[in-house]
């Protein structure tokens, strides 16, 4: 941490003199990078006015990038391929016209194994830059008689009765073997196009290998700390969620996210939630989980830069695109975030700050 001027011009930081406002008291940290934030209900009628809330909703706490869940499933709903082309090309369409950078991460289903095409297509249409690999069908073919509920709901979204959404279930399970060329050839496409992809939720360290060795390389939320492990060990990126930080993993992730941190197994934190999780988890790892605030706050912003490939942003320095954020040094809430050299959120005594130096803020704000 250090005592100085921070310049922004022209939406990156460079050098002054220039207008000031006065920012002493606060913390100025670099805009936090969120690798996967909850799935976006957009309701399809007005994807405009849905993106605009996520934009807002994440400037609320200080996030300037981030990728938002779409599922690539046979599950129907909001998880058809159908919704998350149309979610693509709707966040397309917005790009450059929100206050934060928003993208899809793709989440698919390993047994969509007929919609290669249709996968690659999207991709390619949309500038899709992140696919995670997951594995739902298994899971519930195996806990079928305990999640009836589910099994009903998924079949009244695709329009039949819950016996024949079973057996097509079944059916698909049946074509695993089909799976690892699916996977392959998904992967020899993403290398091409430069898509970081991954998987979600590996059980084990061998099923990591597996995912490793084909280049899906990202390790989101594995379940134990095996596979965290020889992630590390071979030099894929770990990322956890950043709501299991302060305490018992949720639901059925058994990695603690902490013990993951400390022991040097946990490359990111993502929101995979509420966003004010990013920036809370930062501060309770500089308290209690043996780093610097400096080394922390790169769990949220610089180490999830490096994994997406983009030298523009993820630290304060000349050059690097001005993504920023204005913490409260002593309540730690976020008082100002400014994306791309623009003002996005604005509240508090920043707020006042600001307008006090209106040369200043026209400057951000353009």
């Amino acid at each position: 941490m250090q005592t100085r001027s921070v310049a922004i011009a022209d939406g990156v930081i460079t050098k002054g003199p220039l207008p000031e406002v006065n920012l002493r008291g606060y913390l100025i940290l670099p805009g936090i990078i969120d690798l996967a934030a909850q799935p976006l209900r957009l309701g399809m009628s007005k994807p405009e006015a849905a993106l605009r809330g996520l934009d807002r909703a994440a400037a609320r706490h200080g996030v300037t990038t981030l990728w938002s869940a779409q599922d690539w499933s046979w599950a129907g709903g909001n998880a058809a391929p159908r919704v998350a082309m149309q979610v693509a090309r709707a966040m397309a369409a917005q790009r450059g016209r929100t206050g934060t950078d928003l993208r899809m991460r793709m989440l698919c289903d390993v047994h969509m194994i007929d919609t290669l095409e249709q996968v690659l297509e999207t991709v390619r249409a949309e500038r899709v830059d992140q696919v995670i690999f997951k594995d739902g069908l298994n899971s519930l073919l195996a806990q079928s008689e305990l999640r009836q509920e589910e099994i009903c709901r998924q079949a009244a979204l695709n329009g039949t009765s819950p016996g024949a959404h079973l057996e097509a279930l079944r059916a698909l399970a049946k074509r695993h073997r089909d799976v690892p060329r699916f996977l392959c050839q998904l992967a020899e496409a993403f290398d091409r196009r430069g898509v970081i992809y991954g998987s979600l939720g590996d059980p084990d360290g061998e099923t990591r290998e597996m995912y490793s060795m084909i280049g899906a390389k990202l390790c989101l939320k594995p379940k134990v700390r095996a596979a965290a492990a020889l992630a590390r060990a071979v030099g894929d990126p770990v990322v956890l969620a950043a709501r299991d930080v302060a305490g018992k993993p949720a639901g059925s992730i058994g990695l603690c996210a902490m013990s993951a941190i400390k022991a040097g197994q946990c490359t990111a934190l993502a929101s995979d939630g509420g966003f004010e999780a990013l920036g809370q988890a930062a501060f309770a790892v500089a308290d209690r989980g043996g780093l610097g605030l400096p080394e922390a706050w790169n769990l949220v912003s610089r180490n999830p830069a490096e994994i997406m490939r983009l030298p523009d942003r993820g630290v304060i320095d000349y050059g690097r695109r001005a993504d920023l954020v204005v913490v409260d040094a002593a309540t730690r809430r976020v008082e100002a975030t400014i994306a791309a050299g623009r003002l996005t959120y604005l509240t508090g005594e920043a707020e006042n700050r600001f307008r006090g130096a209106p040369a200043a803020l026209e400057h951000a704000a353009e």
